[in-house]
């Protein structure tokens, strides 16, 4: 086991490297930073500037060595459209965006588990193809449009509901309900079938001759050895919510680092865009590494490694 973590461990130390070299070189190989950073009216004297105080005039080697240094410590330089630092901006964004990614999981996985221990035991039947269709439908449909048709009944046409800002927890709800809806589908179709696995095992028929309740052989006997690769799969997923929140923060002008990135895109401010990706990328790297560690743990094949 020991050894198959380390290997996980050098495979993520190996993809966040590569993910902070492409960041770095993309960004730089969208055009003159300085040029943009001073915009399209600047004297060359101002760009020449700009460009030795931000270290642009050295080589893209050192460059990207000092930026990867100073990222090491948490310091990703100034904004170039506010005043803050790039920390304080994010800082500032991070808990919405932790506290959507996190309420959006919780809502998918309340939906998903009893949805596919449901279409497992019931299996053929209209509980089964009702739980694939509602799992079809949420994998083929985009998260922004499902977004927009929350909009369109809770908050325009019932009025239930906030449409924009993050002022109090229902301004989270919608968001929340249109992220969770983008990763339930493959962590119920998951609980489908590791509950098919499960029902169809020797002690499973052990438990229900011995008499047990159905609700006791399906819960406590099934669910909680289907349950494994679920819980491994719900961190990735959590990984992909915090990256996919844009879309959904940009719909529902959540102050989160997706909207922040978003903005930062468009006033070309390049150091809150280069942090936000890499901070995104080390979230959902250390969640896929922590969900490996956990099938380690949990699976005796890999444990035997």
């Amino acid at each position: 086991m020991v050894k198959y973590v380390f290997q996980r461990l050098l495979v993520a130390l190996a993809v966040l490297f590569t993910v902070a070299a492409v960041s770095f070189s993309l960004l730089h190989l969208s055009g003159d930073l300085a040029t943009a950073i001073a915009g399209p009216d600047a004297s060359a004297e101002t760009i020449a500037q700009i460009r030795v105080q931000n270290g642009l005039d050295k080589p893209l080697l050192s460059q990207f060595s000092h930026w990867m240094w100073s990222a090491l410590q948490l310091d990703f330089g100034r904004s170039f459209y506010f005043e803050n630092t790039v920390m304080e901006l994010v800082g500032q964004r991070m808990p919405v965006t932790l506290k959507l990614g996190g309420v959006s999981l919780l809502l998918a996985l309340m939906v998903a588990i009893p949805l596919g221990v449901l279409a497992a035991v019931f299996r053929d039947t209209w509980v089964d193809r009702f739980a694939m269709l509602v799992s079809v439908v949420g994998q083929a449909m985009p998260n922004f449009w499902f977004a927009l048709v929350l909009i369109l009944i809770f908050a325009v046409g019932l009025k239930w509901l906030p449409v924009a800002g993050n002022g109090s927890w229902q301004h989270f709800v919608l968001p929340a309900v249109a992220l969770g809806y983008y990763a339930m589908p493959s962590l119920m179709r998951l609980t489908r079938s590791g509950m098919l696995d499960v029902l169809g095992s020797d002690y499973i028929r052990t438990a229900r001759a011995k008499g047990l309740s159905a609700f006791k052989v399906v819960v406590k006997h099934g669910l909680r050895n289907a349950i494994i690769p679920v819980v491994a799969l719900a961190t990735v997923e959590l990984g992909f919510m915090l990256g996919g929140s844009v879309v959904i923060e940009s719909v529902f002008s959540l102050q989160g680092l997706g909207q922040l990135a978003w903005d930062s895109i468009a006033r070309n401010d390049f150091p809150v865009v280069q942090a936000i990706v890499l901070i995104i990328a080390v979230f959902y790297i250390g969640l896929t590494f922590l969900a490996d560690v956990l099938n380690a743990l949990l699976d005796p094949r890999l444990r035997s490694r």
